[in-house]
């Protein structure tokens, strides 16, 4: 008899190794540190370089400065076309970006490419036109290109949440950087310099903001708007909405209310300038009119001290925010449950004890919203005051008077520091409104 050897187990296959995503995501931060810094490298290289007089300051032979000048000299009638045209390509290229160039494919890959390496040119070079910084801006938009291109391999390899993240974040966080970031802390230090802002003067541009009476009074006049116009205009609004809530007429009701809002604060300053209008002799402003009508004497609202031209003009923002407040919380007072009113009205409550325990505490999110909102935009005012009065007869607020002592005074001390403490004004309101949207996320 034969012997049969036992059968042996086949050889194990060598298995594949392992992918190392570890190295390669080491690898990927490597290369978009290396092409971030090359590129801001070359960016301040080409920011320090000296420029020459006789150079041409366009390196593609137009820029978007002399497409507005040459634009500007077109009849206004070829001016549209054009611009609709230039509308047009520029909406076309943002959606074959946006929509084709994700797709799979060589030639998706390569316009993919071309948008990574084009895009950076022509924004360095219609932007701003270089005076001797072909070079440079050549250079730039290589890396740009480069570390885009890059970014989208790596989101195609599968890597895509962190390089994705980091493309759509990275204009963002710059332009919050350079657009607010940067005249925030730039305004808070020349709000210690002098007037021309070369001279270190310590606190005595805000000495001059609560002493001075055109720095003072525009503090008072905001902590005035601040306290009134909010309250006011909730109260107003409030009380409208609940009136006509389920009226018969409602949604008419509601537009008249609404129209102020879509006036601009320009529009609605002229038009209440008519109102208070003083003058001697035949009185056109209604206000007047209606006083000398019963045999008074007309009276200088605009001007009228201390406090009154202020409060007039007060009444202007009322009327343009009450709209606001009464949509917001009309659309809100629906949205409280009716078995919540019902159980109380068999309770025994009446209307009033129904409206404050059940209704306003149902509302409470909106009404936040809109005191907020309201306080902020009366923070910020400006054209008002800048339409009816010119900040005259102590009428100025902070908003204006900041503006009114850069441009007209040419002081950037005074000016910078009105802006820090408007500042800080605002900022309790911005602080608190975060608070309570973290709350309603906990909440939810």
């Amino acid at each position: 008899m034969t012997q049969t050897r036992p059968a042996t187990a086949p050889a194990p296959v060598e298995e594949l190794a392992p992918p190392r995503p570890e190295k390669a995501r080491r690898g990927a931060a490597i290369a978009a540190i290396v092409a971030g810094a090359a590129l801001l490298v070359l960016f301040i290289a080409l920011l320090m370089s000296p420029g020459s007089e006789d150079a041409v300051p366009t390196s593609l032979g137009f820029s978007l400065n002399s497409f507005f000048v040459w634009i500007g000299n077109l009849h206004p009638l070829v001016q549209i076309p054009i611009v609709i045209v230039v509308f047009g390509a520029v909406v076309g290229a943002t959606l074959l970006a946006i929509e084709f160039a994700p797709r799979q494919g060589r030639g998706y890959f390569w316009l993919r490419a071309a948008i990574c390496f084009l895009v950076p040119v022509l924004a360095f070079m219609l932007l701003r036109p270089y005076q001797n910084a072909v070079l440079y801006v050549v250079a730039i938009a290589l890396a740009a290109g480069a570390l885009l291109f890059f970014l989208d391999y790596r989101s195609s390899a599968g890597a895509g949440y962190l390089f994705q993240m980091v493309v759509f974040l990275a204009p963002a966080l710059l332009m919050l950087i350079v657009g607010l970031l940067y005249p925030t802390i730039s305004t808070i230090i020349l709000s210690f310099f002098n007037k021309s802002g070369d001279t270190f003067v310590g606190l005595e541009n805000y000495i001059w903001t609560f002493t001075n009476p055109e720095g003072f009074w525009s503090v008072i006049n905001t902590v005035i708007w601040a306290i009134c116009a909010p309250v006011l205009s909730t109260v107003i609004g409030l009380a409208y909405a609940a009136f006509i809530d389920r009226a018969r007429g409602e949604k008419y009701l509601k537009v008249m209310v609404f129209m102020p809002v879509a006036i601009s604060f320009v529009g609605a300053g002229i038009i209440w300038k008519f109102v208070y209008d003083y003058r001697q002799g035949e009185q056109i402003g209604l206000l007047n009119a209606i006083i000398t009508m019963f045999g008074g004497e007309p009276v200088g609202w605009l001007d009228a001290q201390p406090l009154i031209n202020t409060f007039c003009l007060l009444a202007v923002f009322i009327w343009t925010q009450t709209g606001f407040a009464m949509v917001i919380l009309s659309a809100a007072i629906k949205a409280v449950p009716t078995e919540q009113l019902e159980a109380a009205q068999l309770d025994g409550t009446n209307a009033w004890q129904r409206f404050i325990n059940v209704t306003v505490p149902g509302i409470r999110a909106s009404l936040i919203v809109v005191l907020t909102t309201i306080t902020i935009a009366s923070l910020k005012v400006y054209d008002i005051v800048a339409v009816m009065t010119g900040g005259r007869s102590n009428s100025s607020v902070l908003g204006f008077e900041m503006v009114n002592q850069q441009q007209r005074f040419q002081s950037y001390g005074h000016s910078s520091a009105l802006a820090v403490v408007l500042f800080l004004f605002v900022l309790p309101l911005i602080i608190y409104n975060a608070r309570q949207l973290r709350k309603q996320k906990e909440i939810r």
